[in-house]
């Protein structure tokens, strides 16, 4: 898959995560594929594992958006950037420290490599500033 036929899949994909349309997001991953966020250290493999931790970030940012801001498509694979913005409304869990919800508006930038296999997500890894978004919900004094 590759040129309009990647970006068409890929922009369904980008309108499927802002809808919060969980089974359309694990639709469009392969039965083993794997997202992996490189800076929680969080890996989820299979559809299964991947509904769940979708809904979790969810249920953290019941109103998270994603805007993106470049994308880079080629030859089955798509590296973008985006800036998410949401409400932390709910209970967030990171390396077994639970954080209330502080109600706190949220702004941070990230980035995922997508490598796509027969039409569909064979990977997600994301790669976001986590240092802003805990500095946002007070949870640091690094600034």
């Amino acid at each position: 898959m590759n040129g309009p036929e990647l970006q068409e899949f890929i922009d369904r994909y980008n309108d499927a995560w802002n809808a919060h349309d969980v089974d359309a997001i694990v639709a469009m991953h392969t039965a083993d594929s794997v997202f992996e966020n490189h800076v929680t250290g969080d890996v989820n493999v299979g559809r299964e594992q991947i509904g769940d931790a979708i809904r979790g970030i969810f249920t953290v940012f019941p109103d998270l958006n994603f805007e993106g801001r470049r994308q880079y498509i080629r030859d089955d694979l798509v590296v973008q950037e985006w800036t998410a913005r949401g409400t932390h409304d709910g209970m967030m869990s990171r390396g077994g420290v639970e954080v209330e919800p502080t109600g706190r508006q949220v702004e941070y930038k990230g980035m995922d490599v997508i490598p796509i296999q027969d039409g569909l997500v064979a990977r997600k890894d994301v790669y976001s500033d986590s240092i802003t978004l805990l500095r946002q919900l007070g949870l640091t004094d690094i600034s």
